[in-house]
């Protein structure tokens, strides 16, 4: 069977049941299901704290390893319904950085080739290679200069081209009102 919908518009009363019955359902995504739980507005924070628990109850082992998957949604998920300082932050981050040695020691693994690790993301939002995924080390993954960044330029070009368009045209509508 298949769940039909997306995870963000459940009810606290669907995430149960799904939660619950997750190997009846072909198309579960328990990351999926964690990037819901902070992205539903459907939801008060004290029904998504009670999912996350019911959620970690069943998928312990996925959520830690959300940590070097995805650790962003990670400490959303953590971290809901809490007030955090900067240095309640920092500490955070540092466990998290050291449980992620532990997991890829513990594991095996001699690389982070997979999750947000894997995709480039030089910071601009308007580039077309966000989200590819790239080897680490290649020369993609450290090329700074993106054909998006090269975009903003000729695209400023543009708009003052079609600026001083609009203005002359209203110009000349201007002169031909006068003339009649």
């Amino acid at each position: 069977m298949e769940i039909g919908k997306q995870f963000n518009c459940l009810s606290f009363e669907e995430y149960f049941f799904y939660i619950e019955n997750h190997k009846n359902y072909s198309d579960f995504n328990t990351l999926g299901l964690y990037r819901s739980i902070t992205e539903n507005e459907k939801i008060t924070i004290e029904e998504k704290i009670k999912i996350r628990e019911l959620a970690n109850s069943i998928f312990q082992k996925t959520f830690d390893f959300l940590q070097i998957k995805d650790p962003w949604t990670y400490v959303k998920v953590l971290t809901l319904g809490l007030e955090l300082t900067e240095g309640d932050k920092a500490g955070l981050w540092k466990k998290i950085f050291i449980a992620q040695e532990k997991i890829l020691k513990d594991k095996r693994i001699k690389h982070r080739n997979f999750g947000e690790y894997s995709k480039h993301n030089c910071g601009y939002e308007n580039c077309p290679m966000n989200g590819i995924m790239i080897k680490q080390g290649s020369q993609f993954a450290e090329y700074e200069m993106c054909v998006g960044n090269v975009n903003k330029y000729i695209q400023k070009q543009k708009s003052e081209r079609r600026k001083s368009d609009r203005k002359s045209e209203n110009q000349i509508i201007e002169k031909e009102l006068d003339l009649e």
